[in-house]
């Protein structure tokens, strides 16, 4: 019989609280999240070459990403808010996939992870890009969230198979 894992995000009523952190030691946190944003060819052309009448899509959705990091307990109820030491968001355009990928790291100390903050950088970035690009292409596919790695904290460490990092 499988081992049945506790739920910390439960009290003893079984409602949803937010875990007391009071009592865990502070440690560099880090993580690492990936995304994908499948366009066509006339999309992926229009953004390489500046020409979205919205603006700059990788430069917007790279502020976007950010910003979504830094909102990410206004928008996940049990999400501790945190102060971070640094949030790297870079935005890439594939030709061989025909997308714009976009890798997320954030660095904190304390006494929580920053894995959803990486996460919700790469999806509010995803989203970005397709709110920028909707009138020119409607069926873009956001795809692949995930996350890659994450360091720090008494969970450990994690690294996603290389084979998975990326595809």
């Amino acid at each position: 019989m499988e081992e049945k894992k506790d739920f910390t995000h439960f009290n003893e009523q079984g409602r949803a609280r937010m875990v007391n952190v009071e009592e865990k030691p502070i440690s560099q946190r880090r993580a690492k999240a990936f995304a994908r944003v499948l366009v066509n060819e006339e999309t992926f052309i229009l953004i390489q070459n500046g020409g979205m009448k919205k603006g700059d899509v990788l430069s917007v959705a790279q502020i976007a990403g950010i910003m979504g990091a830094k909102k990410t307990s206004d928008l996940i109820p049990m999400c501790h808010p945190i102060s971070f030491e640094g949030i790297d968001l870079g935005l890439e355009l594939n030709s061989d996939k025909c997308s714009v990928d976009i890798v997320a790291s954030v660095s904190h100390e304390g006494k929580t992870g920053v894995e959803m903050e990486a996460l919700t950088a790469v999806s509010v970035a995803a989203l970005t890009v397709y709110d920028m690009c909707k009138s020119v292409q409607k069926d873009m596919v956001i795809e692949g969230i995930k996350l890659l790695e994450k360091s720090g904290g008494v969970h450990g460490d994690y690294v996603r198979n290389s084979d998975e990092q990326n595809d």
